[in-house]
């Protein structure tokens, strides 16, 4: 796999390049692929996510698959946009380790772009499972399981 990362944001910790490439490659496919990692503030993503999905305001992660024309010979998957800022927030909030939801994050965009959704619950479902066992094997927690917080 080869994995191009674009960190155009102001977040002070991002994981490292072999981090991204190995969560990228557990929830690949077993062929080569190309995918384009792009970090973001959350201004950016405020402005992808109303251009693409219509919708206001930042959001952790998108996903824009590559269609490939017929007979191109490449092995493009697609582009991942993932904003630093919203994963702090998120990952303080929910009482999660910040690493564990950037692999979160990063496995979440590789299955959108290999066709896995989340509109439908049967598919929501299909796909949280497939996440769920994608970073047990990593050696991240479920990240749908509530975390309990002691105050």
């Amino acid at each position: 796999m080869q994995l191009v990362i674009q960190n155009v944001s102001s977040a002070g910790h991002v994981p490292d390049e072999q981090s991204f490439l190995t969560w990228a490659r557990a929830a690949g496919p077993a062929e080569p692929v190309e995918v384009v990692l792009r970090i973001v503030d959350a201004a950016e993503s405020a402005e992808l996510n109303q251009t693409y999905r219509h919708k206001s305001g930042p959001t952790n992660v998108l996903s824009f698959p590559f269609e490939v024309p017929p007979g191109v010979p490449v092995n493009i998957l697609g582009d991942i946009v993932i904003c630093a800022s919203l994963v702090e927030d998120e990952a303080r909030a929910q009482g999660k380790a910040v690493e564990a939801h950037w692999a979160h994050l990063m496995v979440h965009g590789m299955l959108h772009l290999q066709g896995y959704d989340h509109i439908e619950e049967a598919e929501a479902n299909s796909m949280e499972q497939k996440e769920i066992v994608i970073l047990d094997a990593l050696g991240f927690p479920n990240p749908y399981e509530e975390v309990l917080r002691y105050e």
